[in-house]
């Protein structure tokens, strides 16, 4: 071959090797931008995923801050809700209540208009009882929509509804109506419903158009106006509560007038009976004094000597001359008492020494028939202070009553015991007995209970009675328990002594 043949094949040979290296250079670069472009895919995806997270956490800050102002606003609500609801209950007085719903405590419920309107039933027309953040010209507009527009407005006390301005099943006509009427862009309407008085509604709203009503505020409108409800009830309650104390006062008043009227006039009478009563027993005692003391001649013979019949007459003279005394003596005594003349001697004394002189006085009467008497009083008894003259008399009348109701074979008992308060005295018996209807009349002077034994045994009526007011000008009382058949029992207490 020659040179140029050699030299062109050469030629070809480096062309095909160029063409090689170079097809393999582009497959390289080739390859090498496919993996660069799957990394831009790449890196472009992870942008746009942090592109969705980024706006899902501007989307989440929102909505947390939008969650956390209602939030912030729901416990400035229920906080307001809770200070209106105190102060509202705080007053009794009806025409004070709607005065407690102030601009301050309205604005952190996030409103900006109140107003109360108060139904006449009667009148059939609504009054305002309260409006805040109205001016003084909207008050005669609104009270003259209020007037021809009455009926929806009372319907919904009627029917106790709620609306705002949210509400779907309010008609779109009377929303707008409302808006015109107060001026606002924003409402919640209310009724309050007490059970006695007036009712009415509790309208609130706002004419900004950035504050929106929303579920929460209605509840808590809805809740004010119950509480006005209940607040409103209270009030009326006390005010009839309040009437009814005023005329029971009055009534009070005048009854105690009257029975002061009473008691004096009673006092009255009482004096003139006690002096009445003292005046004729002394006026008694002359005669009886000189009737005893001529028939005591008769019976001593100095006028010479009288027949027995003419003896036995006088001896019941002054058999009888002595029981008139005594009953006068009686009177008297009893009279002083009411009177506060008689002035009690009061000492420390032992019952036991007084209980066997009141015995044997009466020893020998008990003996004639056949009556057991005894006495029941303890070792270490106290020791009583009293009148001992007074309470002998007590002993006396008691026993002798127990003596003249026994019958004979019967058992007459004195029980002493201390109480808390003093010693406590019994006097019981076996005799007939008292019928429960007369217990209560038994201490009340010149009465006698109505018993066949009665007929026979002589009495005046005034020895219990003398009992009674001896034992409480000491300060203590007396009792009785009985049961016809089976004896009675008369209780008296007596204070202790204060001596050692």
């Amino acid at each position: 071959m020659s040179d140029l043949q050699l030299l062109m094949n050469a030629v070809g040979m480096l062309g095909i090797a160029g063409s090689i290296a170079l097809g393999i250079w582009a497959f390289m670069k080739s390859a090498e931008a496919k993996q660069l472009q799957v990394s831009v895919e790449n890196l472009r995806h992870t942008l746009d995923e942090m592109d969705e997270q980024a706006k899902l956490v501007v989307r989440t800050d929102i909505e947390l801050n939008k969650a956390q102002e209602e939030l912030d606003k729901k416990i400035t609500g229920l906080y307001t809700l809770q200070t209106l609801s105190r102060a509202i209950s705080s007053t009794l007085d009806e025409s004070q209540i709607f005065s407690k719903i102030e601009p301050s405590l309205l604005s952190n419920l996030g409103l900006e208009k109140a107003m109360a309107l108060s139904w006449d039933a009667t009148l059939r027309t609504f009054n305002i009882s309260m409006a805040v953040g109205f001016s003084d010209v909207d008050i005669p507009s609104i009270q003259s929509l209020l007037e021809s527009g009455k009926g929806h407005f009372e319907r919904l006390i009627s029917e106790d509804q709620s609306f705002s301005s949210i509400s779907a099943s309010l008609d779109q006509e009377f929303r707008n109506t409302l808006c015109v009427m107060f001026k606002v862009t924003s409402f919640v309407i209310s009724p309050f419903l007490p059970k006695e008085g007036k009712k009415g509604l509790l309208f609130a709203g706002a004419s900004d158009p950035d504050i929106v009503i929303n579920e929460g505020d209605e509840e808590l409108i809805k809740i004010l106006a119950n509480q006005i409800g209940q607040s409103l009830e209270n009030a009326r309650l006390f005010e009839k509560t309040w009437q009814a104390h005023q005329e029971l006062e009055n009534r009070v008043e005048q009854r105690t007038k009257e029975l002061s009227h009473a008691l004096e006039e009673v006092n009255r009478i009482s004096q003139r009976k006690n002096d009445f009563v003292s005046n004729v027993s002394h006026e008694l005692r002359t005669p009886l004094t000189s009737i005893k003391g001529y028939a005591s001649i008769l019976l001593s013979n100095k006028l010479g000597v009288i027949p027995e019949e003419a003896h036995k007459r006088l001896e019941k003279i002054n058999k009888h001359s002595d029981e008139l005394v005594q009953f006068v003596n009686e009177l008297l005594d009893i009279a002083r008492i009411e009177s506060g003349r008689m002035t009690l001697k009061t000492a420390p004394f032992n019952l036991k020494s007084m209980i066997d002189e009141v015995g044997d006085m009466l020893s020998v009467q008990m003996a004639q028939k056949q009556i057991v008497f005894s006495a029941e009083i303890p070792d270490n008894l106290p020791e009583v202070m009293a009148d001992y003259s007074q309470i002998k008399r007590v002993f006396i009348n008691l026993v002798n009553n127990a003596f003249k109701y026994t019958p004979s074979g019967g058992k007459i008992t004195i029980r002493v015991h201390t109480t808390d308060t003093g010693i406590q005295v019994d006097v019981a018996d076996t005799g007939c007995g008292i019928p429960e209807d007369a217990l209560d009349k038994l201490f009340t002077e010149f009465y006698r209970v109505d018993i066949a034994i009665n007929q026979e045994v002589k009495g005046t009526g005034l020895g219990l009675a003398m009992v009674k007011h001896i034992v409480e000008a000491h300060k203590g009382k007396v009792l009785v328990k009985s049961k016809v058949g089976f004896g009675t029992t008369f209780s008296f207490t007596l204070p202790k002594s204060t001596y050692l």
